[in-house]
């Protein structure tokens, strides 16, 4: 890497890494390029999608326009993460009951925003539950599936 590189570390699913990265590297092409976790996916390249969305310190950020850099000693969670095909997390649960996927394509961004958003609230309203979704695109479903998963979900207060 040229001198130019930027040194950083962070924690990436729960495990710490250390990377000389280029200033302008995308944390998506970190995390897909260089982590091969290709979970994170990238739809639009300008944020409107929310199919990259990623957890933050624990916040929900679009990972294609966040810099890598701007992740140093932080803590990132993508949706590799979150459950196991053996044991799904409760919003995948919900999604997967509900039927709230199609091509799958903007899941990940739309699971990411429902953890972040079930750790702040064990039971969200309607209102939270529709601001959440303002920020993800998904051309396939009609959403109508994926409030019916988010809200059984906190009816049940599973996730």
């Amino acid at each position: 890497m040229t001198s130019s590189a930027f040194q950083m570390t962070l924690t990436v699913n729960g495990e710490r890494s250390d990377h000389a990265v280029r200033p302008r590297l995308l944390l998506s092409e970190l995390l897909r390029d260089t982590l091969r976790l290709t979970g994170t996916h990238v739809g639009c390249g300008t944020g409107a999608c929310g199919s990259c969305t990623v957890l933050l310190d624990g916040e929900p950020v679009r990972s294609c326009l966040t810099l890598a850099v701007q992740a140093d000693g932080s803590e990132v969670e993508t949706i590799e993460s979150v459950g196991t095909p053996e044991a799904l997390h409760p919003v995948q649960a919900a999604f997967n009951k509900s039927h709230a996927l199609q091509c799958g394509f903007c899941t990940p961004g739309f699971i990411m925003s429902a953890v972040a958003l079930f750790r702040r609230s064990a039971k969200p309203s309607g209102e939270q539950i529709d601001s959440m979704l303002q920020g993800h695109l998904c051309r396939c479903t009609g959403y109508r599936n994926i409030k019916e998963a988010l809200r059984s979900a906190a009816e049940t207060a599973e996730a």
